[in-house]
């Protein structure tokens, strides 16, 4: 999410440098969006802009000191007519070599629109009705043969060039849910060549792993072929211990011919021993730290301090994705209003919302149902003098930060998360003691509820209360609160996050 400010290795937490660590390796990054974003200038002049996201932040920080090779999709028209070659990351001149793969429309929107995005994602946040869906018919059996696995196909051949180019052994860092059937089609491809004994292959789920039972929903063969592909990298990586217990019971009870070690968190497989943990993701601290110092931050800060007024703010920033549950946070800011209306005219709750995938009709339909449940409060509450909620639609991170500096409450209430790193990003940069109120199902609380107000998701008299506590708490409450979370981020940092998986492959001798 980041320009500038990346981690030098002076930085680097402890003994962590990651040029040591990988040990002379080549290093793939194998995800389904790449690190940089293409446009067209006036004049036709390609333009490559440094994309954004945290794991953009965490890998291409450590170009500095280690060569990239990352493949990804070709989303649209300019990046397929890119295709191959180096890219500069940083104003020191250092460069990745960017590998976009075309993909066909159709095979795309299959992989994509019908079974990553929503089928797999929606499953693993838990967020099927399932009395009405998923409906898996035929065109989601063809979205998921040529469309998923061909995707997946194509990937595998295209990271299977860049080993067998490599001049040494290759580390494989495969990310996330588009990608589950990729390990087990490489290892296919690899298996007859003298490469694949130099090969070390990674996966990390960025987004929660459902339990055994919820998998369940998927048909054998789908669930059968994920496992199968996911148990052929030698280290698996999850966000929580949660998700790693939650995919060791799925492998005992879906997939056939496994032993499961959850002592050791291993699977023993098709003769191939894979290592499960969780590696909590993190942030850049030197660069949001940076970012906040910015003008361009500086001054969208005058701005929303305008807006505030001297009042108190409950603050939210999110994407408009069901997931994240943007309507009961509204709704519990009302039930806080209604419960304790000292709070009337001396509040005012800011949502700075991406909109996501309005395209998919479940996301289309939420995004209304937010504008609706700010509306409701606004018209119940607010007066010609005070709006009780103001909701920014649009992506701008400067102003996020910035907003972040700002906060008395920061919200995050998801119904699942696999992280959140707002909930890391608002502590680090927050200048009034503010207080995180925080979702017992995001993967963040594992790490940061000691210094949160936890809530469950669904309890919107629990949130209103939480929210009440936060805006009363005492000065001195709210500070050691406010340490503890910015020493528990600061110290769990993102390239903490990379050198702790690389630790984990030395132990085993991958």
């Amino acid at each position: 999410m980041f320009e500038k400010g990346q981690s030098t290795p002076e930085e680097y937490p402890g003994n962590c440098e990651p040029e040591a660590l990988l040990e002379g390796r080549s290093l793939i990054v194998v995800s389904n969006r790449g690190p940089a974003s293409f446009s067209r200038d006036e004049d036709g002049t390609v333009k490559i802009q440094r994309g954004g996201g945290g794991l953009v932040t965490a890998l291409l920080g450590l170009a500095k000191s280690v060569d990239i090779s990352w493949i990804a999709a070709a989303i649209g028209d300019l990046e397929k007519e890119w295709g191959w070659g180096e890219v500069e990351i940083g104003e020191n001149g250092r460069t990745i070599d960017l590998h976009l793969i075309p993909i066909d429309e159709d095979i795309y929107n299959g992989y994509y629109n019908v079974i990553s995005n929503p089928l797999l994602w929606f499953i693993q946040h838990s967020m099927w009705d399932f009395v009405s869906g998923p409906n898996i018919n035929r065109d989601t059996w063809k979205a998921w043969d040529q469309g998923y696995a061909e995707a997946n196909r194509k990937f595998a051949q295209t990271v299977a060039q860049h080993i067998k180019a490599a001049p040494g052994r290759s580390l494989v860092m495969l990310q996330d849910y588009h990608l589950y059937l990729l390990p087990r089609m490489l290892r296919r491809l690899m298996r007859r060549t003298r490469r694949s004994r130099k090969v070390t292959l990674t996966h990390f789920v960025h987004i929660p792993w459902p339990g055994s039972e919820e998998l369940r929903i998927l048909p054998s063969r789908m669930r059968k072929e994920i496992l199968d592909g996911l148990c052929a990298v030698d280290l698996l990586g999850f966000q929580t211990r949660e998700d790693v217990l939650n995919f060791l019971q799925s492998v005992e009870s879906h997939l056939p011919g496994t032993s499961v070690n959850y002592k050791h968190r291993r699977v023993w497989y098709r003769n191939h021993a894979t290592i499960v943990c969780n590696f909590p993701i993190s942030i850049d601290v030197p660069a949001i730290k940076e970012m906040a110092g910015s003008p361009e931050t500086q001054q969208q800060r005058t701005q929303f301090e305008e807006m505030i007024k001297g009042q108190q703010l409950i603050l939210r920033v999110d994407r408009t994705d069901p997931s994240k549950n943007i309507v009961r946070g509204f709704q519990s800011f009302g039930e806080m209003l209604e419960l304790h209306p000292e709070h009337h005219g001396k509040v005012k709750f800011i949502a700075l919302l991406v909109p996501s995938r309005l395209d998919v009709d479940e996301y289309h339909d939420y995004h209304n149902k937010i504008m609706a449940a700010a509306g409701w409060v606004n018209s119940q509450f607010g007066t010609s003098e005070w709006e009780p909620i103001r909701v920014m639609i649009g992506e701008n991170y400067p102003g996020a930060v910035a907003a972040l500096q700002l906060y008395d409450v920061l919200l995050v209430n998801s119904i699942a998360d696999g992280m959140n790193l707002v909930a890391k990003e608002g502590p680090v940069v927050n200048q009034r003691d503010g207080v995180l109120v925080l979702s017992e199902r995001t993967g963040a609380s594992e790490q940061l509820e000691s210094g949160a107000l936890v809530i469950s998701p669904c309890d919107i008299y629990a949130t209103a209360e939480a929210l009440h506590q936060a805006l009363t708490m005492s000065d001195e409450e709210r500070k050691i609160r406010a340490n503890r979370l910015r020493w528990l981020v600061e110290e769990n940092d993102i390239v903490d996050w990379f050198c702790k998986q690389i630790k984990e492959i030395g132990k085993f001798g991958y």
